[in-house]
């Protein structure tokens, strides 16, 4: 073999090793909240006010419960006020559009002032089981939302609720992620789909190994997607995935998460642990 071949090959072994290197995250921890933030199931960064919004069911997921409430948080983990609003019904997924805070209840969709946490409307969903996550399209002024007891995408556009999407391969839909002019699902199988709202086309970005809770985009079309049992996983442009961390064991869930770009912080909500931690990305 030539030694100008040697150099060739062992250049290209190079680039491939840089660029492996460089397709892969490392999370350390930086703090965790108090446990006044009872069964928090989501997350939202709000970066007009540099804060954390946490939807705390509050008990268990069902239409009996009432108690439910979201919390304010700082970036440092403090709460600024525990109940900012509250006599919510089993809040899950959050999305900011406006001057406006939109959660998921059980069966409806509740419109919060961003201001004053009064609750402005609810636009109920027909025919609801258990509505979950919500992403939106600030250009176009779309709410999505999973209803994971029965596989379905809605949209709230304008007030009307419409339905996007349903049936296989569709099933325990959750995690909401809108980038791109994609909808990236979450599926009860472990699958991340991404959808094309105008077209419903679905196809298939990556797998793991349980339902996806949460999704948040790093960029560059790579991922962290959350199992609610208690795993966080990462997920390469190429599809492939790395296990970054798992709390199962210590039965400590990992539920809808949010990020910071800028300080490059997820911020994961445990779910009966009742806390939620911010973690740095490097």
């Amino acid at each position: 073999m030539s030694k100008s071949l040697l150099f060739v090959l062992a250049g290209l072994f190079a680039g491939t090793l840089s660029t492996s290197q460089a397709q892969t995250i490392e999370l350390t921890p930086v703090w965790e909240s108090d446990t006044t933030l009872r069964t928090p199931e989501s997350v939202l960064f709000e970066p007009g006010q540099n804060v954390l919004y946490v939807a705390c069911i509050n008990g268990g997921p069902s239409m009996d419960n009432k108690n439910s409430f979201i919390a304010k948080v700082g970036l440092d983990g403090k709460v600024i006020k525990l109940k900012f609003a509250e006599n919510l019904n089993s809040t899950k997924g959050m999305g900011v559009l406006g001057d406006k805070l939109y959660v998921t209840e059980m069966t409806q969709v509740a419109e919060i002032d961003l201001a004053s946490g009064k609750i402005l409307n609810r636009y109920p969903v027909e025919g609801a089981k258990f509505l979950n996550d919500i992403a939106i399209d600030t250009k176009k002024r779309v709410v999505y939302i999973t209803d994971s007891g029965h596989g379905k995408v809605w949209a709230l556009n304008g007030g009307k609720m419409t339905l996007v999407l349903e049936g296989d391969p569709l099933k325990g839909t959750n995690g909401l992620l809108f980038e791109n002019n994609q909808l990236l699902v979450g599926n009860g199988d472990g699958t991340l789909f991404s959808l094309d709202p105008a077209t419903k086309k679905l196809s298939t970005i990556a797998k793991v190994s349980g339902g996806i809770d949460g999704i948040v985009g790093l960029g560059k079309k790579t991922y962290v997607v959350t199992e609610w049992a208690g795993k966080v996983w990462y997920v390469k442009a190429d599809g492939t995935t790395e296990l970054k961390s798992d709390t199962s064991p210590q039965k400590i869930n990992s539920a809808d998460l949010a990020y910071n770009p800028k300080a490059k912080v997820l911020y994961i909500p445990t779910f009966f642990h009742n806390t939620v931690k911010a973690v740095s990305i490097k």
